[in-house]
């Protein structure tokens, strides 16, 4: 395993009880970072900060201004935030569009893409003051393809792609890197908001014959939010084992 030089980094993990969070957590940590966890599970946040020797806060990331808050509340606790990854997300249910209930997409929205823009509208201004920062979105293949009976979660994953291309141009004159991946699949927890019927279409869809391992994840986000990304920003990098075409 890569270990980048992260010391008196403070990162935030957004979603980072469990899944790609977690495993992104665990490797920013291990290279050295304080990392603050954020989730909407305080049970689970507070579990998995114990395992890491980390901090963790309940917030639900489509709450503006309890975002807000909570960036202040870091940077005054624990310090100015240096790395931010966003991985706080939803799958939602499936249905065709002409189907779909209302509420349910807009509950998808707002935490997928609702909840990114407020995490990078409160955390970035602290990264501006401080004259650095590395900023990671997880948005998904499903951002760039669209995945038939899940319209919510593709488009609002799309949205995260272009946001995140936005602000790596807005942010572009300063050392701060802002960036996103495009996984596929994972076997997480959030396959129980699936059908099984969904989970089976999207391994069908990777070349590479199975889902993605979080550590994977890990491992490419990890640099993103490295020194090392000293000139890439703005940009989308692929984690779908073969499925993506551009």
């Amino acid at each position: 395993m890569n270990r980048y030089d992260l010391s008196g980094r403070v990162a935030v993990v957004t979603g980072g009880a469990q899944g790609i969070g977690f495993a992104v957590a665990e490797r920013l940590s291990a290279s050295g970072a304080r990392v603050v966890i954020w989730d909407r599970d305080a049970e689970l946040a507070g579990e998995a900060a114990r395992k890491l020797g980390g901090i963790a806060y309940a917030v639900d990331v489509a709450e503006t201004d309890a975002v807000m808050d909570l960036a202040r509340g870091v940077a005054d606790e624990v310090g100015p935030v240096a790395i931010l990854v966003t991985s706080a997300g939803i799958a939602g249910s499936n249905a065709r569009v002409v189907d779909y209930d209302p509420a349910e997409w807009k509950r998808i929205i707002d935490v997928n893409l609702h909840g990114v823009f407020n995490c990078c509208r409160a955390i970035l201004p602290q990264m501006e003051q401080a004259g650095y920062g590395r900023v990671v979105n997880i948005a998904s293949i499903a951002g760039k393809e669209g995945n038939p009976n899940a319209a919510a979660y593709s488009a609002s994953k799309a949205g995260v792609i272009a946001l995140t291309k936005s602000l790596g141009k807005e942010h572009a004159g300063q050392d701060i890197a802002v960036n996103c991946v495009t996984p596929a699949a994972a076997r997480t927890r959030i396959f129980d908001q699936m059908s099984e019927e969904h989970i089976g279409y999207m391994l069908s869809k990777i070349p590479r014959g199975r889902f993605l391992r979080v550590e994977e994840a890990a491992g490419m986000i990890a640099w993103l939010c490295s020194e090392e990304n000293s000139f890439t920003t703005g940009a989308v990098f692929d984690l779908s084992g073969g499925r993506a075409t551009y």
